[in-house]
């Protein structure tokens, strides 16, 4: 269990018959842009990502997406946590983001793991807080600021050079295309970004660092 020792070390020192039920479980080896999950779905298990990224996010009845976050190696997914301690359907999407490596723990292990290896119990229970925590500040983000300073501050943290679309940007901003591209066209208006075809490069990361406060 090289991968899950390296990047889940709280599966270190399992007793046996853990150990060997884990180990038994094979890695899944996915292309990028799969669905592992949707909304209203059952919960198959708890997934250790070894490899790459799975983006979860929000999708609303008019289509229009809000991430929620990325769940990268040696991280966890609260939603999928919340359905396993809660026996409840999935509330948002995972989608891999990258070509990924995961292990998949079923159900059973799960709860054994949690009942008879502290270390596991651990990390569940305070990956939940801090995941908890990044969720309430993304709530915060979305009902009080405007969105020309989640942009602004989006493209300083990606910046200098990015390559994606206004409609990945809007979705990771839960808005839509169209007032994205408005405001990326005041940005460059200001000289403060270039706009080309699915690339943005920004071009005063001091200015532009200013609007997002």
């Amino acid at each position: 269990m090289d991968d899950d020792d390296r990047w889940y070390p709280c599966l270190g020192e399992l007793p046996g018959a853990l150990a060997m039920q884990v180990r038994a479980q094979p890695v899944l080896e996915v292309p990028a842009g799969v669905a592992l999950f949707e909304e209203q779905s059952p919960c198959a298990g708890f997934p250790l990502v070894l490899d790459g990224a799975v983006e979860v996010h929000k999708q609303a009845a008019n289509g229009r997406r809000l991430r929620l976050y990325s769940v990268l190696p040696g991280e966890s997914c609260v939603i999928t946590q919340a359905c396993l301690l809660g026996q409840a359907a999935y509330s948002a999407r995972g989608v891999t983001r990258t070509p990924s490596r995961l292990r998949v723990l079923p159900t059973h292990l799960f709860d054994a793991l949690l009942a008879q290896h502290p270390p596991f119990r651990r990390f569940v229970f305070g990956l939940f807080a801090e995941r908890m925590a990044e969720l309430m500040a993304l709530v915060e983000e979305v009902a009080f600021q405007r969105l020309d300073q989640r942009l602004a501050r989006l493209l300083v943290e990606r910046g200098p050079l990015l390559k994606t679309t206004h409609q990945a940007l809007a979705d990771d901003l839960g808005s839509v295309r169209e007032i994205v591209t408005r405001v990326l066209r005041d940005f460059a208006d200001e000289g403060l970004v270039a706009l080309r075809r699915e690339c943005i490069e920004v071009l005063d990361i001091e200015r532009l660092a200013g609007r997002a406060v």
